[in-house]
């Protein structure tokens, strides 16, 4: 008997400590839902690495800021060269345009030429007119120039027309007086209907207010009811949240976690793994390996990124290269342009001269102009 009574103590002893480290897992684990978020938490983080990152983007992001600036200068550059080039272009090409229309103006007029009479746009002003009077001899019915309503008599017909349009006109102007008076009529039906419908709305308005005060008041009352059973259930809320504040706050004195024990990070898996909802942060070592680790980083970035502005360098001074080759050539071209329309131009000079002669001698009258005045027009509107 003695012996049955002690191991009926130690069984409740057991159940008892069992529902204690229940209740103490639970309670754990809604601590760590609400003191370890890991979105929330920085006990363990290195706040200096973290500013020291945020410079590095910081310059970094400086360092593509001016480079875009200086493409977008040099896109502007280029662009202020192509608009330039273009309106040299289009001012030769205009120039060339009006030489070409003075010298078609000056030696090739439509006059001079032989089939003139055959296209003069007067021609048919100094012809006489196909009619002079309705006894004309070419008044003939082949010739068509003679038809009803184009006789002498047009006067007098053309005043009965208009006096025949006059009294169109006053019928219209009735029709329309009384069409207007139809309008009016029916304007004022339907005026007279809308203060109708409007007096009807109005009262039906009315009847609405009055409903709708009604439905305030209950849902009023209503609400009166709802604000004083949520005060209610939020008063037992309150002091059921300050019990488990209370609970939670002797379990915390009483835990691993203020007493800081570095004995509870240790995980089970091996000495180089921890517990992150127990772990107190890094060591000084690891802090300082830490620290060395990011500075031989920075100094590989920065390297790298100084290459990087040498072949961004390197790439700028072949692209200014290559333009100024291209702009030099670009006048080389121009020059031998204007070499060539130079030569043509005498080309076109020797043919003159040459035209000009062979219709001296087959001209029997004697030339208006001297040839030397002729010769020196021609190579002024040449050049």
């Amino acid at each position: 008997m003695p012996d049955s009574r002690a191991m009926e103590v130690v069984m409740l002893k057991d159940l008892r400590q069992d529902a204690n480290l229940a209740k103490r897992r639970y309670m754990e684990l809604c601590r760590q839902g609400r003191v370890f978020d890991a979105r929330n938490r920085i006990i363990g983080g290195d706040t200096r690495a973290w500013d020291a990152q945020v410079r590095d983007q910081k310059i970094k992001e400086a360092t593509e800021k001016a480079r875009d600036e200086t493409f977008a200068a040099e896109m502007r550059h280029n662009d202020k060269v192509t608009c330039i080039l273009h309106d040299r272009e289009r001012r030769d090409r205009k120039q060339l345009c009006c030489a070409i229309s003075d010298f078609q103006q000056s030696f090739q007029k439509p006059e001079t030429r032989r089939e003139f009479d055959l296209s003069d746009p007067l021609a048919l002003k100094k012809d006489l007119p196909a009619r002079v009077s309705d006894s004309d001899m070419r008044n003939t019915i082949s010739g068509m120039q003679k038809f009803m309503g184009e006789d002498l008599n047009f006067l007098e017909r053309k005043r009965f027309q208009e006096e025949q349009n006059r009294e169109w006109s006053l019928q219209q102007h009735s029709e329309w007086e009384r069409a207007r008076a139809d309008h009016k009529l029916a304007e004022d039906h339907y005026l007279q209907t809308r203060l109708k419908f409007d007096e009807t709305a109005r009262d039906l308005q009315k009847l609405e207010g009055l409903t709708r005060k009604e439905v305030c008041a209950a849902m009023k009352e209503f609400n009166k009811n709802q604000i004083a059973e949520l005060a209610e259930r939020k008063r037992q809320e309150k002091q059921q949240e300050q019990e488990d504040n209370l609970a939670e706050i002797t379990n915390l004195l009483h835990g691993d976690l203020l007493s800081e024990n570095p004995q509870q990070a240790a995980s089970s898996f091996g000495p180089h793994r921890v517990v992150p909802d127990r772990w107190k942060g890094m060591s000084r070592e690891q802090l300082e390996e830490i620290h060395y680790v990011q500075k031989q980083q920075i100094q590989e970035k920065l390297r790298l990124q100084e290459e990087e502005r040498q072949r961004v360098m390197d790439w700028d001074r072949r692209r200014i290269q290559k333009a100024r080759a291209s702009l030099l050539q670009e006048r080389q071209q121009q020059r031998l342009q204007r070499e060539l329309r130079k030569a043509l131009d005498c080309s076109n000079l020797s043919l003159a001269r040459e035209q000009y002669l062979q219709k001296k001698r087959m001209d029997e009258a004697s030339s208006s102009q001297p040839t030397e005045d002729y010769f020196s027009q021609f190579n002024t509107r040449s050049r």
